[in-house]
């Protein structure tokens, strides 16, 4: 480890590291079984968007955490149980005496425990982040290793490309071929519980994520998440009906395809292209200035 009289010194010489967060997007959820110990089995089809949090990281005397942006005050008192921390803290272990002190800058621009995957998503970013600064390595799968501790969804996070994940969410198959995508995301900032999600569910054993097997075309991968479902969609309206609302108004404004992601209750409206996305995004805000609505693209699956 760094010694105290080197720190300064070295943190002069180190310029800062940033991660992109990116929010997750659930294309689609299908809930397919529960494991004994109460984990529910999911098929999903997941993309990144180009917009979400971002974190910079450089060399400290001591460790701190700050928070900017939108939401960073929704976790000013989040402590110890910030996934960022517990990210950190958990490289750290695994890596030893090269991971000296850093500062920690989350700027939080998800909607928090909003189903787009911002937690996770920022853990996720403090692994890559603080692999880079302390200039280690450590295998593949040591890292997913770490990433699954910190929560189902981190995996696939740390991958953060168009994927499908299964099982809990730790066996991911990268989709490639999946298109650039543009969307408006949109949460009434009113919080659905998870877990009372998945106990409103009336069947944890629905059929299995099917898609075709060639899909060359932007229209055949429309087709093809229009057909498949998000099964937490129903008991999440029941228990937050904005969900319903918000949805209708992306279709009003011209949206090709609406679905929740995740649990909720952040929805996504897909659009023919940025412009239209774009002008959407616009005319919710001026209709629900109170609201939350982000047009934005997703990443391409060669990304």
């Amino acid at each position: 480890m760094i010694s105290s009289e080197n720190r300064s010194d070295f943190s002069a010489s180190c310029s800062s590291i940033s991660e992109e967060a990116r929010a997750k997007i659930n294309l689609a959820l299908h809930v397919t079984g529960q494991r004994p110990d109460g984990y529910h089995l999911l098929d999903m089809l997941v993309t990144f968007t180009d917009h979400g949090d971002r974190l910079d990281f450089m060399p400290s005397p001591t460790d701190e955490f700050t928070l900017s942006g939108r939401f960073g005050e929704t976790l000013a008192g989040d402590g110890g149980t910030n996934l960022v921390l517990k990210a950190r803290d958990l490289l750290r272990e695994a890596i030893g005496p090269l991971a000296f002190p850093v500062r920690i800058q989350l700027e939080k621009n998800l909607p928090v425990a909003s189903g787009i995957g911002g937690g996770s998503a920022d853990a996720a970013a403090t692994l890559r982040g603080l692999v880079r600064l302390w200039g280690t390595s450590l295998p593949e799968e040591a890292l997913a290793a770490l990433a699954l501790k910190l929560g189902a969804d981190v995996p696939m996070c740390l991958a953060s490309r168009p994927l499908i994940a299964r099982g809990i969410g730790e066996k991911i198959e990268p989709v490639p071929e999946l298109p650039v995508l543009a969307m408006v995301l949109a949460n009434p900032l009113k919080g659905v519980s998870t877990p009372e999600v998945f106990r409103q569910l009336a069947t944890k054993n629905n059929p299995a994520l099917s898609l075709p097997p060639s899909r060359p075309l932007a229209a055949d991968w429309l087709a093809a998440i229009a057909a498949a479902r998000n099964d937490l969609e129903p008991p999440a309206r029941e228990l937050v009906p904005e969900i319903a609302a918000i949805s209708a108004m992306l279709q009003a404004n011209g949206a090709l395809l609406t679905r929740m992601s995740g649990s909720g209750a952040t929805c996504f409206g897909i659009f023919a292209n940025m412009a239209a996305a774009e002008d959407a995004a616009a005319a919710l805000h001026d209709a629900r200035p109170d609201w939350y609505f982000q047009a934005t693209e997703t990443v391409s699956g060669g990304a």
